[in-house]
């Protein structure tokens, strides 16, 4: 089964449906081809890899401070359909989603403006999801393999 790593408050906000469209730039273990939304159905898969508050927006969620630790039980509660995906090279149209997620608007812009491996300055990838709830959630021990600067990990 395929997952997508994202931060714990992220997937809480996109099974509430306060966020509908997922945010990516890519992990610095994407591979040389970088980042892409290469599953049309994916479970969410909740990190807390890099979260911090002060990239969210004022007083929407609270975030967990500290990394899963090898052995913990990770719970998958929904998984998603990718109704569209796509790479945005345009400011003014990332910020038409500004109001499909919890992110502050200066982290966007971090993330649109970064550059490094073998990721370009100036996009970012959107896809736009609807989210389901699992009728059972999916639990297992968290690993090694999950953990680190990825977006797709199978569990």
């Amino acid at each position: 089964m395929i997952a997508f790593k994202e931060w714990n408050c992220v997937c809480d906000a996109l099974a509430q449906g306060t966020q509908t469209v997922i945010i990516r730039k890519g992990g610095i273990h994407e591979g040389r081809e970088g980042f892409s939304f290469a599953h049309e159905k994916f479970h969410l898969f909740p990190t807390r890899f890099h979260a911090s508050a002060d990239q969210l927006k004022p007083d929407v969620v609270t975030v967990a401070q500290t990394e899963w630790q090898i052995g913990d039980l990770i719970t998958i509660t929904h998984w998603c359909e990718a109704e569209w995906a796509r790479t945005f090279t345009d400011w003014e149209e990332i910020m038409s989603f500004h109001d499909h997620h919890i992110y502050s608007e200066k982290t966007v812009r971090e993330r649109f403006d970064w550059q490094g491996k073998g990721m370009n300055s100036g996009s970012l990838h959107i896809a736009k999801v609807r989210v389901h709830q699992h009728p059972t959630p999916i639990e297992f021990s968290y690993a090694s393999r999950h953990g680190g600067c990825r977006s797709w990990v199978e569990i």
